[in-house]
């Protein structure tokens, strides 16, 4: 689930586990701009480390 808001009056992309989700993840541009450009890095983060987290 993903909501846009705004955070002194700038924009904030809030991502949520579910609508009842008391600790959402929430970032605004600069965030999102770094997010964008190391977005491979973040992939191969989550491939490398998916099985060791789900045993």
């Amino acid at each position: 689930m993903v909501e846009r808001s705004e955070f002194k009056g700038k924009p904030v992309l809030v991502i949520k586990r579910d609508e009842n989700d008391k600790y959402p993840f929430a970032f605004g541009m600069s965030k999102a701009k770094m997010i964008l450009e190391n977005l491979e890095e973040i992939k191969r983060f989550v491939e490398d480390n998916d099985k060791a987290v789900d045993q």
